[in-house]
């Protein structure tokens, strides 16, 4: 009888020593997230994959490219699948550089909101900032769009995912938008550091 105990047991105790996965956190951008130009273990999302394993699962469906409504579009289908706990949401700087209306990503960026607080999904903003040749006023509405909807729906917030280097031109790839390899983990803790999980 012992033994049959110590074998219904051992499996059980194998199970509790297993670390819990406490979340999963979908993190969806642009190319800044995609790690454009880098190799796939440098970019700042598989480098939180690492810090945050084995306790936190990362998912990065980020896409180079992609805009404020491409990613409305995608979000739906990307949050069925991966059933996260939270949304990094870093979207928009493709509006910007386009020249897109502000208030559609204002609209677009408050509709992948609601679509996740609709399923209980925290979300996580994070915000960009306009190369100076913009012109001020773009690039001033373009930052306020991001406050305003992390104000609005009271969101933990990062304003700008390359803060601390975005004045320094060495930082980042000959395209002088994309942060180089370096510069990744600086903005893996900025991220790490608002993230609504422990």
């Amino acid at each position: 009888m012992r033994s049959i105990v110590c074998k219904m047991l051992v499996p059980l105790l194998l199970l509790w020593q297993l670390p819990a996965c406490a979340a999963t956190i979908l993190v969806f951008g642009d190319s800044l997230s995609a790690g454009y130009g880098l190799a796939p273990s440098q970019g700042w999302v598989a480098l939180l994959s690492r810090e945050l394993a084995p306790r936190h699962r990362v998912v990065n469906a980020s896409q180079s490219g992609e805009t404020s409504a491409g990613g409305l579009a995608r979000l739906p289908e990307a949050l069925a699948r991966h059933k996260p706990d939270v949304l990094v949401l870093e979207l928009g700087a493709n509006d910007g550089l386009r020249g897109l209306p502000m208030t559609e990503m204002r609209r677009n960026l408050q509709s992948m909101v609601d679509l996740a607080r609709a399923r209980r999904i925290k979300v996580l903003l994070v915000g960009m900032a306009l190369p100076p040749n913009y012109g001020p006023r773009y690039g001033a509405e373009f930052r306020a769009v991001y406050d305003d909807v992390a104000r609005a729906n009271r969101l933990p917030y990062v304003p700008l995912l390359v803060q601390g280097f975005a004045g320094e031109l060495s930082a980042f790839q000959p395209d002088g938008l994309h942060p180089r390899a370096e510069k990744q983990d600086t903005m893996m803790r900025t991220v790490k550091a608002k993230l609504p999980v422990k």
